[in-house]
């Protein structure tokens, strides 16, 4: 069959899974009834106002949700999340095209069903996050540089520099397609771009981050300093002082939740299986975030997502290396769908209890109603409301963002710990009684505070006793 032949094959198929699956999660989105998590509104936030950089991430999503809430003309938890729908779905069509040209049609429709219902995907296509917005951008620059080695023509290396570049202003971890690119080059000589597409990648890539490297140089590398906050290590004067054998030990499993078990099995299995080398033109760009994150847990901690940007290409080889094991796609699939259902229905369903003491999606349910308790006791004092917690915070601007009430940030002590400390401190002029909101009594003038506790039970405060109190505005200025 010839090629062009095979690499249609898999279009309308693929197209139809993919938008079937997207049109049902927007419709069920619809009916979410779980509250805008903290880094979700904090994104909603960062949006409201364009720039090149902020507190702890690059751009990108900023732009996305604030783009899209615009256009829509509304901040309602699902325009904030919808785009992660749409995201995905571009994601997996790329990641076809891109598995088409190497292996064909029938590996290019299973990447689009499997990838449209992995286990992270179904989650972040409920949540909105920089891995998602990462993800469209990171697939291209993967199918641009296959374009590249199989053409050499200048335009696909500018193309792979230039998406590698909206990757990163996404999240940092878009170098790990540049890391990819070195490794690819360095193990096989049929990889390497030339010195023309090698400095045409760079400096397409160089171009489109330049405003955000720009902007921390301005602001005192603000997102890199948080980074260096996250690695942790990296700051410690030994960074073997206290390794972590526990925590390298559940990231590394949490793979098998993230990925699916069956494919993060069939990707260990194809790195570790001799054979062939052409899965391993693909694996550069995949085993090496998961190595890096696995050794970032051994040293300090890492989270689940950290290593998101392997299965990008970690998808195609996971389904290549199963291809004559068509049961066990079948069964990746059943599993993946299970989960692609559950999530959903838990969001919609979200008082769920299943055998527990507290609803199942409690951690994303009570921010709006604490917020909403707060702006009431603002609104009926007339005061201002300054508050420590950035969990707190955070909801605060959202769902108080029609209200009238200002809200502001404890001063901070020494550099700011979030983007609220940042960029709404309480004012230094500020005088008078304000609305403190803490989990503990402020101490003033040597008599702490008496305060009223806020409803926080069936939610994601539900542990934690949080009081508002009423005080002077001098008793909470630490500078």
């Amino acid at each position: 069959m010839p090629r062009a032949e095979i690499d249609r094959a898999w279009v309308v198929p693929a197209l139809a899974i993919v938008l079937s699956i997207t049109a049902m999660r927007l419709l069920l989105l619809a009916f979410d009834r779980t509250d805008l998590f903290v880094d979700e509104t904090q994104y909603w936030l960062w949006g409201q106002q364009f720039d090149f950089g902020y507190y702890s991430k690059p751009p990108l999503i900023a732009w996305v949700i604030g783009g899209v809430t615009a256009l829509a003309g509304s901040d309602a938890p699902f325009w904030v999340r919808m785009p992660g729908s749409i995201l995905h779905a571009a994601t997996a069509l790329i990641l076809a095209a891109l598995a088409a040209r190497i292996y064909g049609s029938r590996v290019a429709l299973w990447v689009a069903a499997l990838y449209m219902t992995l286990p992270m995907v179904s989650l972040g296509s409920l949540l909105i996050s920089t891995d998602t917005v990462m993800a469209p951008f990171f697939a291209a620059a993967l199918y641009f540089h296959r374009r590249l080695i199989e053409s050499g023509a200048l335009r696909f290396a500018l193309l792979a520099g230039a998406m590698a570049g909206f990757a990163f202003l996404a999240k940092y971890a878009g170098v790990y397609f540049l890391i990819g690119v070195a490794l690819a080059a360095l193990f096989f000589r049929e990889m390497r771009l030339g010195l023309g597409n090698a400095l045409g990648l760079l400096l397409a890539f160089g171009l489109v981050i330049a405003p955000n490297v720009l902007w921390n140089l301005l602001n005192g590398f603000a997102t890199a300093s948080h980074t260096m906050d996250n690695v942790g290590w990296v700051r410690e004067a030994s960074p073997l002082a206290q390794l972590n054998p526990m925590g390298m030990a559940e990231f590394f499993f949490s793979q098998f939740g993230v990925f699916g078990p069956i494919l993060f099995g069939a990707l260990l299995w194809a790195a570790l299986r001799p054979g062939p080398a052409r899965p391993w033109q693909l694996l550069v760009f995949s085993i090496p975030a998961i190595a890096i994150v696995t050794l970032q847990a051994l040293l300090d901690r890492a989270y689940a997502n950290w290593a998101v940007s392997a299965y990008f290409a970690g998808t195609i080889v996971a389904v290549a290396t199963l291809t004559g094991r068509t049961w066990l796609l079948w069964g990746s699939l059943a599993f993946n769908v299970i989960v692609a259902v559950v999530l959903p229905t838990i969001t919609v369903l979200p008082e769920l209890h299943l055998g527990r003491d507290e609803p199942i999606a409690a951690r994303y349910l009570g921010r709006a109603d604490l917020s909403e308790q707060i702006l009431a006791r603002a609104k009926a004092e007339g005061l201002p409301v300054i508050a420590d917690r950035r969990d707190v915070l955070a909801d605060l601007f959202y769902t108080g963002r029609d209200s009238g009430v200002q809200v502001f940030a404890v001063p901070p002590r020494g550099r700011p710990l979030n983007h609220y400390e940042q960029s709404y401190p309480m004012p230094d002029e500020m005088r008078g009684a304000v609305l403190y909101v803490g989990t503990t009594a402020p101490v003033c003038e040597g008599v702490a505070a008496l305060g009223d506790p806020l409803d926080v039970a069936g939610g994601g405060y539900a542990d934690t006793p949080i009081f508002v109190f009423k005080v002077d505005a001098g008793c909470l200025d630490a500078r």
